[in-house]
């Protein structure tokens, strides 16, 4: 199972690839998608669905998963972060990438063990989870790999508690 996880931006989106075998996860790419400032937004977008598709392209995740829009940052940022989210959703459709959202604090729940986590601990923990040696960089990439952590936890809890009903009747 391979899972790429989506931290979406305009001026920087972050991706992170895991592998997940006999249960744990292990790390395979991160990165970030860095469309030119000095372009319109429209050519910022196409930038971002272009490399993106790309990267699927390459990479054949075989699930995507993205972090919503954390609603505490103002209007118009909330609807330019809207703009690069529904370009990475899209992608991911036309791709026939099963997709999944997880809001900022049930990624940091699920890598910290703390909804109000610091990225630098976020960080710190992808690092220990993913058996890094170095911290990965920059934050954006680290929270993508965050994400893509987050969707391996759920889906092994939602395995469990579907095995666990089909056991008990």
């Amino acid at each position: 199972m391979r899972i790429l996880g989506l931290d979406p931006g305009i001026r920087c989106t972050g991706y992170g690839l895991i592998t997940i075998d006999r249960r744990e996860p292990s790390l395979e790419d991160y990165g970030i998608i860095t469309p030119p400032p000095d372009v319109s937004m429209g050519e910022r977008l196409s930038v971002l669905y272009d490399d993106l598709a790309k990267l699927i392209g390459t990479n054949k995740p075989d699930e995507f998963a993205i972090e919503t829009t954390f609603y505490g940052i103002n209007v118009k940022s909330a609807l330019i972060l809207g703009q690069a989210k529904g370009v990475a959703l899209l992608c991911a459709a036309r791709h026939g990438l099963p997709t999944a959202e997880y809001a900022p604090r049930k990624v940091k729940l699920a890598t910290t063990g703390n909804g109000q986590a610091r990225k630098e601990q976020v960080q710190f923990m992808v690092q220990r989870i993913l058996g890094m040696d170095h911290i990965p960089q920059p934050m954006d990439a680290s929270d993508a790999l965050a994400v893509a952590i987050c969707h391996h936890q759920q889906r092994t809890l939602l395995n469990a508690d579907l095995s666990t009903e089909v056991q008990g009747g």
